[in-house]
């Protein structure tokens, strides 16, 4: 079954320009047709007026002698070779022929003096359609004997005229609107066409090798869909290329752990481990298999970020109390390296920091701050200060009234390294050029991805004359109601 509507946009605009010329051809060329069948009727009303001016005379004097009939007789006889009918009309219209034919009908005489003319096309009472024209001869009405006026009345052809008019010119009209139109509809065609199918293939290229800037041609509307096409295959292949570091560093990451893990394990394995060394080496496997389960549970904490606020578990929380158990919580672990962790000076403010928040992803943010300020401290110990304040610069995301909360992590250890301050929280970047500390390198990365979640920031910078302080802006209230 062959299509109504072709397939390609190149057949669906020509299939268009085809409907449009062959609506310009009927609706031209019926208008064309009334005026060219207009024109051949005005023609021969206006040779039967003529006609009759030329007439008048002899009927005149035909009146004037008294010999009427016979020069109406004789006028019909003339007329009849040229297919033109002669009648007289009384005074109310009526017409009455010369001759034999019983054909009649009725016009509207010329009113007025003798010689006056009028003229028109009207059906007759055969059926035909005729034009005519009437010449007054009386000015009163009367009978046969006394007619008001002759008429003249020839078969009305004017539409077949015009039609055969429309015929001999069409072709020419046909022609020229397919060399003119035809070249414009390809043109059109493929200025859509071109650069659709150069996006076709280069989408084509994408799931393998990516696809580089494709120009911007066509129409408006194609090449917003370009621009909007080279927007998204620059962004897939920075996508792409932030994949590929991720997993070069996963591999990086997974290999160190499970290298050592393996060869301990082959050691007590095959006994090369012995006394002491069995628990040492049983330890070291522990440890790095306790990296291994930190890595991966960061790693799930960034799948959850990709979900948004629709990941949070929204409810109230209290920014200094939350201070106060990360401290708690800290405590020991601050003493074991032989460092300080403190809450900062109070600003003077009433006690409370009231906002809307998940709480474990708050605790979370906290907990990977003062881990990361943690270990870039000196082995002779160190200070971490953490402190809560308001933020008036963070409204609530959701229009709710309320100062946002800013959350400060700061330590005197040595800072970020130059220009490390714009990449510490890219993912899997460290302080530790050799990658071999404890750390995952997702810490920073999910302290942003969080805040971020909450419509917040995360911002790092240096302290001086040492030190560093990682800032986390929250809103008052993220998007979404709260528990």
């Amino acid at each position: 079954m062959i299509p109504l509507v072709p397939r390609t946009l190149t057949g669906r605009l020509g299939l268009a320009f085809a409907t449009v010329a062959l609506a310009v051809v009927l609706v031209g060329g019926g208008g064309l047709f009334l005026v060219l069948r207009d024109l051949h009727r005005e023609a021969t009303e206006a040779g039967l007026v003529d006609l009759a001016d030329g007439v008048l005379p002899q009927i005149r004097q035909s009146v004037t002698t008294g010999d009427l009939a016979s020069a109406l007789v004789e006028t019909r006889g003339l007329l009849e070779g040229r297919g033109i009918a002669v009648f007289v009309a009384a005074g109310d219209g009526t017409l009455r022929p010369l001759g034999a034919a019983a054909i009649g009908g009725h016009v509207t005489p010329p009113e007025g003096i003798r010689g006056q003319t009028t003229h028109g096309t009207s059906p007759f009472d055969d059926g035909l359609s005729r034009s005519w024209a009437a010449i007054t001869i009386r000015a009163g009405g009367g009978v046969l004997g006394q007619p008001r006026a002759l008429v003249f009345a020839v078969v009305d052809h004017s539409a077949a005229e015009a039609f055969g008019d429309l015929l001999r010119t069409s072709p020419i009209g046909i022609l020229v609107t397919l060399l003119v139109g035809g070249p414009l509809a390809w043109f059109l065609a493929r200025s859509v066409s071109a650069p659709l199918r150069r996006l076709s293939t280069a989408a084509l290229t994408v799931p393998t090798a990516g696809a580089g800037p494709i120009p911007l041609e066509g129409p408006l509307e194609v090449q917003e869909l370009t621009a909007r096409f080279n927007t998204m295959t620059a962004e897939l292949t920075a996508t792409r290329d932030r994949e590929e570091r991720l997993l070069a560093d996963l591999r990086h990451d997974l290999r160190t752990p499970l290298t050592i893990i393996g060869g301990f394990a082959s050691a007590i394995a095959d006994g090369t481990a012995t006394g002491a060394a069995v628990s040492q080496a049983a330890e070291t496997i522990g440890v790095e298999a306790e990296r291994l389960g930190r890595l991966v549970t960061e790693l799930d904490v960034l799948g959850r970020i990709r979900a948004g606020t629709a990941g949070l578990r929204l409810e109230r929380l209290d920014g200094d109390e939350l201070i106060a158990a990360t401290l708690e919580r800290f405590a020991s672990r601050a003493t074991e390296r032989g460092a300080v962790i403190a809450a900062a000076a109070p600003d003077g403010r009433p006690a409370g920091l009231p906002f809307v928040a998940d709480r474990l992803a708050v605790e979370r943010i906290l907990g990977n701050l003062v881990e990361n300020a943690l270990a870039v401290l000196p082995a002779s110990g160190g200070h971490v200060w953490l402190e809560a304040r308001p933020d008036p610069a963070v409204p609530s995301a959701t229009g709710r009234a309320g100062a946002g909360v800013v959350f400060l992590v700061s330590d005197d250890g040595p800072g970020f390294p130059p220009g490390g301050t714009d990449r510490a929280f890219e993912r899997f970047v460290r302080g530790d050029p050799a990658r071999s500390g404890p750390g995952s390198g997702l810490g920073l990365a999910i302290v942003r991805g969080l805040a971020r979640a909450h419509g917040g920031e995360a911002i790092a910078e240096n302290l001086g004359p040492r030190g560093a302080r990682v800032s986390v802006r929250l809103p008052a209230a993220p998007p979404g109601p709260p528990a």
